[in-house]
Order: structure tokens, then C-alpha cells, then sequence
């Protein structure tokens, strides 16, 4: 029979009772409106690192090639390039690559950053290849900058041992 989980108190919980306690709504939902901020910025730092590596690889970022590395269509990619201009992240003409601005590679090394140190936790602590890749697109963008330097000193602990 399976331990039922550790509360957030460290107290044991039971398996079916809630994981956050539904009297202190404050913090419920300030934990809700976390994860809905870094959703607004999650695609952001996805298209900013991938036209980032696109340019990398092979010189240049076009829309088709965003399309079909995110697996999305071309008027979707058009509407979230014109957002990033507006927001300062991309310069872009009709018909001519997708080139960051300085905010824009600001933006995509830093969630490179944070992509490897993500990658690099869930290979130490023995998550598969194809499942740390996968996980670690999602978990980038939902950790806070202490779960990071947490993750760091794990995964520098076991490749010491």
C-alpha cells in the first residue's frame, strides 16, 4: 500500500485531502495568479529561444520554420510575432527573417538558463532523456528563482558522487 504524501507542512496528508489548505484562500489564490503570470510570459520565452537557436543553427528565424518547430500555424506565429515587436522583443519586416532585439536575446539566454538547469535536474535526479526534455519545457517557466538554485546544487551534488 502506497505512503499517503507529505503535507506542505511536512505533517503526513492524506492521499484524497487537498494539498493546500482551502481556509487560507489568500494564498490559494496567490498561488493561482503565479501560474497564470508565468503563462503570460511562457510563450514569450519560447519563441524568443527557439528563433534564438533557429538563427544559431541556421542563420536565420522564418516564420514557416517557427510554424513547424512549434507545430503551430503560420497566422498563429504571424499574430504572436507582431505581439513580441510590439513588446520589444523582435524585429521583423513582410516577407524577411525574425531577429531579436537586445530584450529579445536578453529574454531567450536567460530561459535557456533556466531550460538547462531544469534539463540538467531531471537527468541527475534519473528521469529519462525523452521525459526530461518534455518536462522541462513546461518547468522552466513555473519555477521560482530559489527552486532553481535548489536544483543547481543537487545536480552539482550528484555528479560528485
Amino acid at each position: 500500500m502506497a505512503k499517503d504524501p507529505v503535507k506542505a507542512d511536512g505533517t503526513d496528508g492524506d492521499a484524497n485531502s487537498p494539498v493546500i489548505d482551502l481556509r487560507d484562500a489568500d494564498r490559494r489564490a496567490a498561488l493561482f495568479q503565479r501560474v497564470r503570470d508565468d503563462h503570460s510570459v511562457e510563450i514569450a520565452e519560447d519563441y524568443v529561444e527557439l528563433i534564438s537557436d533557429l538563427i544559431e543553427i541556421n542563420g536565420e528565424a522564418r516564420l514557416v520554420d517557427l510554424a513547424s518547430q512549434l507545430g503551430v500555424s503560420r497566422p498563429t506565429v504571424n499574430a504572436t510575432i507582431q505581439r513580441l515587436q510590439k513588446e520589444g522583443y523582435v524585429d521583423s519586416k513582410p516577407y524577411r527573417s525574425i531577429f531579436l532585439t537586445d530584450k529579445g536575446r536578453e529574454l531567450a539566454d536567460w530561459s535557456r538558463a533556466r531550460h538547462k538547469v531544469v534539463l540538467e535536474f531531471l537527468h541527475a535526479i534519473g528521469v529519462p532523456p525523452e521525459t526530461a526534455e518534455a518536462d522541462a519545457e513546461g518547468m522552466e517557466h513555473h519555477v521560482s528563482d530559489a527552486t532553481l538554485r535548489a536544483f543547481e546544487k543537487v545536480t552539482a551534488r550528484s555528479r560528485k558522487a
